[in-house]
């Protein structure tokens, strides 16, 4: 697999699932395994996977068998709230405060954040140049002037170079710190629904709020580094985007409207009064 140019994070994983087949079954008896696959208790897009992770093992080992024909089952994600993220965000630690607010800010998947050097950060032009996972398109994202200023300031504190990685770990680590630090919270609050976020829901937040902002499904799919415009339906159909839930604010100050637009609020209308209408999705 690594001489065939596959991911780290793909060979991590088959080598956990074929540990897991070879636990209970006899991954040399394709219908055993087959069978323990089907029996299985879990989602058809995890029995795919695991039939993808046997297939590979067949194919090294010359054993002949006819892959299961598992379909995804897709299902609307409920998205997490503006101020359930931006929670999330606050309450972490310095460093991985910084690494939740790129991901909502971006919508990195968590393998293209951890690979991030300091060289793909221009600081002036407050723009991330990842390199796109899956063989995916380049792109360029904007980040906020406050995250701008806390990724400069933790490259001066801990005295990174051009080359340096960003952040130290990888994806697996910064999943299991996050679901940590989530669980913990969620414990303190007394709210057990932010169990539920993972941490790829905050790529599907910044989906969210892009496409509810832009209404461009090109552009969605540009900055999200799909190859495929197909992706992106899919990804947009599956996302459970409500018009109504909006936070509305009204001023006829400039610095105020333009305060606004740095929080995060878009532009809606000026009414005949000279009252200027903003808006921002809960």
């Amino acid at each position: 697999m690594k001489n065939n140019g596959l991911s780290d994070y793909s060979i991590k994983f088959v080598d956990k699932a074929l540990a897991h087949l070879n636990k209970h079954t006899d991954l040399n008896n394709p219908e055993q395994v087959k069978q323990f696959i089907a029996n299985k208790q879990n989602s058809t897009s995890y029995k795919k996977s695991l039939c993808w992770t046997s297939n590979k093992y067949c194919k090294y080992n010359k054993i002949k068998w006819q892959i299961p024909q598992y379909k995804q089952q897709l299902k609307a994600r409920r998205i997490p709230t503006t101020q359930q993220i931006e929670t999330l965000c606050v309450s972490a630690g310095r460093v991985n405060s910084i690494k939740l607010t790129l991901s909502k800010e971006t919508g990195l998947r968590p393998i293209e954040l951890c690979n991030l050097k300091v060289k793909d950060i221009d600081l002036e032009q407050k723009t991330v140049y990842p390199t796109t996972a899956k063989h995916g398109n380049p792109r360029k994202l904007k980040i906020s002037n406050n995250l701008n200023q806390s990724i400069k300031n933790h490259i001066h504190t801990h005295e990174l170079k051009p080359d340096d990685k960003l952040f130290k770990g990888d994806a697996t680590n910064y999943g299991k710190h996050y679901r940590k630090h989530r669980n913990r919270l969620a414990k303190k609050l007394n709210k057990p629904e932010l169990k539920s976020i993972k941490l790829y829901d905050f790529r599907h937040y910044f989906t969210t709020m892009l496409y509810s902002k832009t209404r461009d499904i090109l552009y969605v799919k540009q900055q999200l580094g799909h190859k495929k415009i197909e992706t992106t339906l899919i990804y947009t159909q599956l996302l459970n985007l409500n018009d109504d839930e909006w936070t509305c604010k009204a001023t006829t100050n400039t610095n105020e409207a333009t305060e606004l637009i740095e929080n995060g609020f878009e532009y809606v209308t000026t009414t005949p009064d000279a009252l200027m209408l903003f808006r921002k999705r809960k």
